[in-house]
C-alpha cells in the first residue's frame, strides 16, 4: 500500500539540504544538519506510546497494545506485548558520529502516512565514475523504520545517478536487496560500532556495485536482446487479456533507451547500463502516479520507487540486467 508523506502541523514531513529534489517536497536547510536538526525540520521530533488497546465495547485485548503518536494522539499500529518502539531520534541519533567526523551527510528525511513510516537519506563521500565519464552515481544509505510493527530498523544501500536523479535498486550481496537490520542498543559506544560497521557493510556494497556498473556499461546488447529485456520486465498479460498497456509501456522504455537522459554519453551509449537506466527513468520520472494533486503524488511515488513496486520492478531489472551482461 502507498502512503503519503506525513504532515506535522500541517506542513509536509520533510526536510532536505542542498538542491531542490525532483519532488520538491519538504523544507530545505541551508548547511549540513545533526540528527536533531533534520528532525526538527522534517516534523519528525515526536516520541511513540505504547498504549492498551481495547474492542469497541470497552473490553481489553491483553496480547496487543497500539502504538501511538504523542503529538497527534493518532494512532498508527497494533503490536504484540513484546514490542519496543524506535524511538525517531533514536534511529536517527546513532549515525551522528559519523557524520560528525565527515564520514556521512544527512541528505533527506521524512514521513509516510500517519508518521509511521519514517526515513532518511544520508550522502557517503565519493561517487561511482562510470567508465571513467561523465556519468556519476552518488552513493547513498537509507535508513528507514516503522512505528506500526510492519518493518525493523533498517539500512538500505541506495545510489543514485546524478544526471537524471535515478534511484537504483541493486541487489545486495549481504541480505538480497533487503537491506541491513540495525539491532540499535542505547549506549554511546555500541552506536558508533553499529554505524561503524554499517560504513564497512556500505564499502564493500559500493566496491561490488561499481565492479557490475562497469560490467553493465560495458555489454552492448543487441536489439533482439534489449526487446527480450524490456519484454520480461513487462510480459503481456494472460491470453485473452488486452496487452495494449504493456506493449506501450515497452514502447516507452525502447524510446527512454534511446533518448534517455544522460543516454548520449558515449562511453555508456547502447549498453546493458542503459537499457537498466531506461527502466529505472521509467519508474522514478514517467510512470504515471495515483494522487489527487502534484504533492500526493509526488509522495506516492517518493513511497514506491523506495519501498514499494517501484523498488520492487527495478530490482528485477538489475538482476535481468546482469544476467543478460553475463550471458555473452
Amino acid at each position: 500500500m502507498a502512503h503519503n508523506l506525513a504532515t506535522t502541523n500541517g506542513k509536509t514531513a520533510m526536510m532536505y539540504t542542498g538542491e531542490v529534489p525532483w519532488h520538491r517536497l519538504g523544507t530545505q536547510l541551508d548547511r549540513p544538519p545533526t540528527a536533531r536538526d533534520a528532525m526538527d525540520a522534517a516534523g519528525l521530533n515526536y516520541l511513540i506510546e505504547l498504549k492498551p488497546l481495547k474492542t469497541a465495547d470497552g473490553n481489553e485485548v491483553p496480547t496487543r497494545k497500539a502504538t501511538v503518536r504523542t503529538d497527534t494522539n493518532e494512532v498508527l499500529g497494533v503490536v504484540g506485548n513484546g514490542y519496543v518502539p524506535v524511538q525517531n531520534f533514536q534511529a536517527f541519533g546513532f549515525l551522528d558520529a559519523i557524520v560528525a567526523d565527515g564520514g556521512l551527510r544527512y541528505h533527506t528525511a521524512g514521513a509516510l502516512g500517519k508518521g509511521e513510516k519514517i526515513w532518511m537519506l544520508a550522502k557517503l563521500p565519493g561517487h561511482i565514475q562510470v567508465k571513467n565519464s561523465a556519468d556519476i552515481v552518488d552513493k547513498f544509505l537509507l535508513l528507514s523504520n516503522s512505528h506500526d510493527g510492519s518493518a525493523a530498523l533498517r539500512v538500505y544501500f541506495t545510489p543514485i545517478r546524478v544526471v537524471c536523479q535515478n534511484t537504483l535498486a541493486l541487489a545486495e550481496r549481504r541480505s538480497q536487496g533487503q537491506g541491513v537490520s540495525i539491532l540499535h542498543k542505547g549506549d554511546l559506544e555500541a552506536k558508533i560500532r553499529e554505524a561503524q560497521q554499517v560504513l564497512g557493510f556500505a564499502t564493500r556494497f559500493y566496491d561490488d556495485a561499481a565492479e557490475q556498473i562497469n560490467q553493465l556499461a560495458s555489454h552492448y546488447p543487441n536489439q533482439a536482446q534489449v526487446s527480450a529485456y524490456f519484454r520480461e520486465i513487462y510480459p503481456d498479460p494472460e491470453e485473452g487479456k488486452d496487452n495494449a498497456r504493456a506493449a506501450n509501456i515497452r514502447q516507452e522504455l525502447h524510446r527512454l533507451f534511446e533518448e534517455g537522459i544522460g543516454h548520449d554519453e558515449p562511453a555508456i551509449k547502447s549498453s546493458t547500463w542503459v537499457a537498466f537506466n531506461a527502466v529505472s527513468e521509467f519508474v522514478d520520472h514517467v510512470r504515471p502516479g495515483r494522487g489527487t494533486n502534484d504533492a500526493d503524488r509526488a509522495s506516492r511515488r517518493l513511497d514506491s520507487i523506495w519501498f514499494g513496486s517501484g523498488a520492487r520492478l527495478k530490482q528485477t531489472a538489475w538482476n535481468l540486467a546482469l544476467e543478460m551482461a553475463s550471458s555473452n
